[in-house]
């Protein structure tokens, strides 16, 4: 077996099918060119069948991405196979990855169709796929409760079609460690052409085992890719962390005698990126990425740390990307030293227009924050981008009166399709005032199902960090706003995410693996 471990990223397909991450093409398309800078061998770009805007996303990750596969999934259909085939057209390298269910749940409920289906649609689509690429994965969805046997026939069956990944799918995250492992160790002992393929683990976190799971594919099954994604990112409690399993390999490679290709130093700054797109908040306490990861409050922690620093860290901040908190530009900085902060912080704008403009919002900010922050930069950028986009709505301005015992009243301007709307209410929170004030324009009639704030640094004068998200008609999305106001932070996030609810949508995702 090779002694290096595949890095399998499916943020942009799996990550984005978590209610409220959906993602623009633009959006798709900045992961993306992060995840390269990441090193990340092979980057799930999305489900290239499910509407046109993510067949476009797709094909433009496609031609944008140079040093990394791209791939997109399909269920094992002609028509999804063929989509993906082309939407990967001109890619540099390409996967096109196939599914079916194998477990006779799934195939009693879901698919209604008989074992004997099941397999010839499984050798079918590897069969048809492989006039595109060579580089076929498939996985058996629901695979770690499917019956051995049964799983067995399929995969050596489709390995012999030409599938030169097999991925075992514990789609509902079912699986124990242990019994992971040792069931992907069964099935590469007992099907023949098994050293054909290289095997492949993607771990749901039901249990909270996704990790674990992962790791024991990995080090008792003698699996060699690992299909994760930034932040633990995906379906119902999520997918296998990235950045757990990748410093977990890293960290313990007396154990795990693997080598990973990933650039550790940008973990953070893809942290931060995909945080800020999707509007999910990283939570204090999460490992490799979390505020807390590499604090120490207690005193004997803290007094260790201070005489070596190997006595409380496993792993130094510095190497997955996190940095001490420097103000290292102020409202005296000019544009050429604001340019190449950015540079540095990986955050990569899309003409010298847009440089500008980020200009002028950091000199308005820094006018009302004496002490600027690498945080408070990537906010102000990920929040502007967020708020601005294409859509219908951009904040302009906001006046709100709040006092005990009265109730409060905010006066909301913004652009409505560059008109700009003047709009007053009144609400039991200046917050609610506000909204209630876009309310009463737009007239959305959506359902606000969250509201969370956070603090980009320590401090009074820290900005604030709102994500709303709002649900219409069976679509989810959420709006991310930054500013030291938190009433107007709130205002920016409530118009991003009537613009994420505007924007056309046709979309049918896959039914997951």
């Amino acid at each position: 077996m090779s002694d290096k471990l595949i890095v399998f990223d499916t943020t942009l397909r799996d990550g984005e099918q978590s209610p409220g991450a959906s993602m623009t093409h633009e959006e798709k398309v900045r992961i993306a060119k992060q995840l390269e800078k990441l090193r990340v061998d092979i980057i799930e770009a999305g489900f290239a069948a499910a509407s046109n805007g993510d067949f476009d996303s797709v094909r433009a990750i496609a031609l944008a991405i140079k040093d990394a596969t791209v791939c997109s999934l399909a269920r094992a259909n002609d028509r999804d196979i063929a989509r993906a085939g082309e939407a990967l057209r001109g890619a540099n390298s390409a996967r096109i990855h196939t599914f079916i269910a194998t477990s006779a749940l799934h195939m009693e409920k879901k698919l209604r169709m008989t074992p004997d289906q099941v397999f010839e649609q499984a050798r079918l689509a590897v069969r048809f796929a492989r006039q595109y690429t060579d580089n076929i994965e498939f996985s058996p969805e629901d695979g770690s409760r499917s019956d051995p046997d049964f799983l067995c026939r399929v995969l050596e069956a489709v390995i012999a079609e030409g599938a030169t990944t097999i991925n075992v799918a514990d789609t509902v995250g079912y699986a124990v460690p242990e019994q992971y492992g040792e069931f992907i160790r069964m099935l590469r002992e007992r099907i023949p052409n098994s050293d054909k393929a290289v095997w492949s683990v993607h771990c749901h976190d039901d249990l909270g085992l996704a990790v674990a799971n992962s790791l024991a594919g990995i080090k008792i099954g003698g699996a060699r890719q690992v299909e994760c994604t930034i932040n633990a990112l995906g379906e119902r409690a999520g997918n296998c962390s990235l950045e757990e399993v990748v410093m977990a390999v890293k960290t313990r490679k007396d154990y795990f005698g693997l080598d990973v290709g990933i650039e550790t130093t940008q973990i953070m700054p893809a942290s931060r990126l995909v945080s800020g797109i999707t509007g999910f908040v990283v939570q204090p306490n999460k490992a490799i990425v979390g505020a807390n990861a590499f604090a120490h409050a207690s005193g004997i922690h803290q007094d260790g740390v201070l005489k070596a620093r190997q006595t409380y860290e496993i792993m130094r901040a510095e190497d997955v990307g996190w940095a001490a908190n420097k103000i290292v530009l102020g409202k005296l900085s000019g544009r050429n030293a604001f340019k190449q902060r950015l540079l540095e912080l990986g955050i990569e704008l899309d003409s010298e227009q847009a440089v500008n403009e980020a200009f002028t919002r950091f000199k308005d900010l820094a006018d009302r924050k004496s002490e600027i922050f690498d945080e408070d930069i990537h906010a102000l950028v990920s929040g502007e981008q967020g708020e601005a986009g294409d859509g219908a709505y951009r904040f302009v301005a906001l006046s709100q009166r709040s006092e005990t015992g009265e109730r409060p009243h905010a006066r909301v301007v913004f652009s409505e399709h560059g008109q700009e709307v003047v709009a007053e209410a009144d609400g039991n929170g200046p917050v609610d005032a506000t909204v209630n004030a876009i309310e009463s324009h737009v007239r959305s009639e959506a359902e606000l199902q969250l509201f969370s704030v956070n603090a980009i640094t320590t401090g009074t004068e820290s900005q604030g960090e709102v994500t709303m998200r709002l649900s219409k008609s069976g679509r989810i999305v959420n709006g991310v706003g930054a500013d030291p106001d938190i009433v107007v932070a709130a205002a920016k996030a409530y118009l991003s995410a009537l613009n994420r609810l505007q924007s056309p949508v046709e979309k049918v995702h896959a039914q997951g693996v």
